[in-house]
């Protein structure tokens, strides 16, 4: 009933309305950090933007499909939450908060990133899986800090070469996409730790032996002819790997190597930026 009754009431402009959905926020909390996940908000309460000192704004899974350009007051934010929205194109306000270390934008329907997101050059994780996304944007591969990339459950059959310019990516995960072949790119980035290719289309693995700080690999679910040759204490997941049966969903093990995958809670304890 209270879902319903939100759902109802974000439809009524009015400020009673939306302090309903608020809760009587007013004022920034001591831990600066603000959720209103899951309020069915339409559009971002102004009054928010003045909270000059926030540092996390999670705003995951409302009907949120542009958003303020007051939000560029919030220039100490670390961590933005936009996943599970109704975003079409990425707000180019957002581009202009330089301090962002996370940035979550996944199930939305984004088929393109603006060029201005090169500007969040702090950024470290970046969140684009289950969107509508045919190519990687190169805009990506200008973030020379990031470490984590997420871009599973998109529509993707290649990667653009520059992205093995990105030196300090530890973590790709490219599962659900349309790759036919292993993409290239990847042999020659020594410097990943966690390859994920599962569920794709490819018929066959090159070695992966000469990646020096390979951890795991992952990829199941392909229709491959055999399994990517790995150094000695690399973890493979997928078909010949060392596992007896064949697994058929990720391990503890797998879990404990994958230190910035999007954890299953609430979205006040989304993963933070080291």
């Amino acid at each position: 009933m209270g879902n319903s009754l939100k759902t109802i009431v974000a439809f009524v402009p009015s400020k009673k309305c939306q302090k309903y959905l608020l809760e009587d926020l007013e004022e920034m909390p001591v831990d600066k950090m603000v959720d209103l996940s899951g309020r069915q908000l339409r559009r971002l309460p102004l009054h928010i933007c003045s909270f000059r000192e926030l540092v996390k704004l999670y705003l995951s899974d409302n009907n949120l499909n542009h958003l303020p350009p007051e939000l560029e007051q919030l220039q100490n934010l670390q961590i933005l939450a936009l996943d599970f929205n109704n975003f079409k194109a990425l707000p180019l306000v957002v581009c202009t908060l330089k301090q962002l270390c996370i940035l979550y934008l996944g199930n939305n329907k984004l088929c393109s990133l603006p060029l201005e997101l090169r500007f969040l050059q702090n950024l470290k994780t970046l969140w684009i899986e289950s969107n509508c996304l045919q190519h990687l944007p190169e805009v990506v591969c200008e973030l020379s800090l990031l470490k984590t990339l997420h871009a599973g459950s998109n529509a993707l059959r290649t990667l653009p070469p520059q992205l093995q310019g990105l030196q300090e990516l530890r973590t790709i995960w490219l599962s659900g996409n349309l790759l036919s072949d292993f993409p290239p790119v990847l042999l020659d980035m020594p410097f990943l730790e966690v390859i994920d290719v599962d569920r794709n289309s490819i018929r066959f693995f090159p070695s992966l032996a000469h990646l020096p700080g390979l951890k795991l690999v992952i990829y199941d679910h392909n229709p491959c002819r055999n399994a990517p040759k790995v150094a000695k204490g690399v973890r493979r997941v997928g078909r010949w790997s060392e596992e007896t049966p064949e697994p058929r969903k990720r391990s503890g093990a797998v879990i404990d190597i994958t230190l910035d995958e999007r954890p299953l809670l609430p979205p006040a304890v989304k993963t933070e930026p080291e």
